[in-house]
């Protein structure tokens, strides 16, 4: 389990530092002016692989924390409201 967890947060740091790096390629003026189109379309390709792997892993995390039971309250969906009952 820990080492499950350990996985998703290292795909997260990776995505997020393809991220980081592609945004950086892009703004910076010098890279763009060495390598024209071809360095724009590289920077592009790691802002893509970047969203590509953090993106499951959030949704992961998302569902994650969604089923944490909180403050002993479940929340019950009735006639388009909702309302919080306690030990249902």
């Amino acid at each position: 389990m820990v080492l499950g967890l350990c996985l998703d947060c290292a795909w997260i740091v990776l995505g997020l530092c393809l991220i980081v790096t592609g945004h950086g390629l892009i703004v910076s003026s010098y890279f763009t002016n060495q390598f024209g189109i071809k360095g724009i379309i590289t920077a592009a390709a790691c802002i893509a692989i970047g969203v590509f792997l953090s993106l499951p892993t959030k949704i992961y995390l998302t569902i994650l924390l969604g089923s944490v039971d909180l403050y002993g309250l479940i929340f019950v969906q009735t006639r388009g409201d909702l309302i919080a009952a306690r030990g249902l």
